[in-house]
């Protein structure tokens, strides 16, 4: 599974989730050129161009992922294009993986959903592009030469069965009662949700943002314990009751809430207190997208006001909404719902998270296992 209240603006977001610093810069082997939709004739043109084409391949976007269903079956009903989806509950390495592996095939990914460690390490496949609503993108949000854009942000938590009894801190799920229940969205030395579920064990322990050690060593006592299971866990999982623990973004947690409802039963969602992590996930265009054209024009429909409001029904936190709050397009209903969290939550650095995923690949597998 890809599985406060904010009353305000993205500039609310933005305090909520501790963004602070310059634009994000990258040098890369594509150099300054920067590409829009202008360099297709406009959107008309850039739509005529992806009809041509007649197809879209993306990776790693399960539709029950801050609502990637809608935009995915929205894109589809508007532009009268087929999307072929590969590997929907995939991490961002298998994104990277697969373009690599399929580079020059019409199979390849034409567009990467990517964590911010694994975007990072591979900027030279990415090709710049510049969306229409660019200069609307605060400029920490994005690369400065285009090569990537953040998209949508979420709070790390855990959401578990009520059934279970009430979780008040993570060391609760240290308890017998929790034996085989526990598991993590994604291997976190190759997922992003994995990564900061163990940031977030970390700030919880006496760790910070700059030594996620004390998260490995506490994950660690929790297989020791044997309450840890290694497995991805996805809604399939959560309603068997296989994974009734999950760590994980707090918009993915709002997906098992109403399923767990539907159901009639309940689904409990906690914020350790003093250890907020929130993340952004980035948008890009393959170099070597065998669909140049429909991967840009995805790049338009996701950053256009249906496509930033379909992620904020799913539960999550779009990168426009200050300015489409400002402009009137924001859908009010589905930011009111937005969960409440005490506190700022924080937003690990390039270099943190790059020291951070030397760690893991150096620490995690003797520590808990591998999947």
């Amino acid at each position: 599974m890809r599985l406060n209240k904010l009353t305000g603006s993205v500039a609310s977001l933005v305090l909520a989730l501790g963004v602070t610093g310059s634009a994000f810069t990258v040098t890369s082997a594509q150099g300054a050129v920067n590409a829009s939709a202008a360099d297709f004739g406009g959107i008309a043109g850039l739509t005529a161009a992806c009809k041509k084409e007649g197809a879209l391949n993306i990776i790693a976007d399960p539709h029950d992922w801050a609502n990637y269903g809608a935009i995915i079956s929205g894109f589809k009903a508007k532009y009268k294009v087929k999307i072929n989806e590969a590997n929907p509950n995939g991490s961002s390495q298998d994104e990277i993986n697969a373009a690599n592996q399929l580079k020059g095939t019409k199979r390849a990914p034409d567009v990467f959903d990517l964590g911010q460690a694994v975007l990072y390490a591979n900027t030279e496949i990415l090709a710049p592009y510049k969306v229409l609503e660019w200069a609307n993108i605060p400029a920490s949000f994005k690369a400065a030469n285009g090569l990537f854009t953040k998209d949508y942000g979420g709070i790390m938590s855990v959401g578990y069965d009520a059934s279970l009894g009430t979780i008040t801190s993570l060391n609760d799920l240290l308890g017998s009662q929790f034996a085989g229940k526990v598991a993590l969205n994604g291997d976190p030395t190759k997922a992003s949700a994995g990564e900061n579920g163990v940031f977030m064990a970390s700030l919880a322990n006496g760790g910070s943002l700059d030594d996620i050690s004390p998260g490995v060593a506490w994950f660690k006592k929790l297989a020791a314990a044997g309450n840890f299971i290694n497995v991805d866990p996805d809604p399939a999982t959560i309603a068997s009751g296989q994974t009734p623990v999950v760590f994980d973004w707090d918009y993915n947690q709002a997906a098992t809430v109403k399923a767990f409802a539907a159901a009639g039963k309940k689904w409990n969602v906690f914020f350790p207190a003093g250890a907020l992590v929130g993340a952004y996930y980035n948008q890009a265009v393959d170099l070597y997208a065998p669909h140049p054209a429909c991967a840009r024009l995805w790049m338009e429909y996701v950053y256009s006001p249906v496509g930033q409001n379909d992620w904020l029904i799913g539960g999550s936190r779009p990168v426009l909404t200050d300015y489409m709050v400002k402009t009137g397009t924001i859908n009010k209903q589905a930011l009111a719902a937005l969960p409440a969290v005490k506190g700022a939550a924080v937003i690990a650095t390039p270099n943190q998270t790059k020291a951070a995923s030397d760690y893991l690949a150096a620490n995690w597998a003797a520590a808990v296992g591998t999947r």
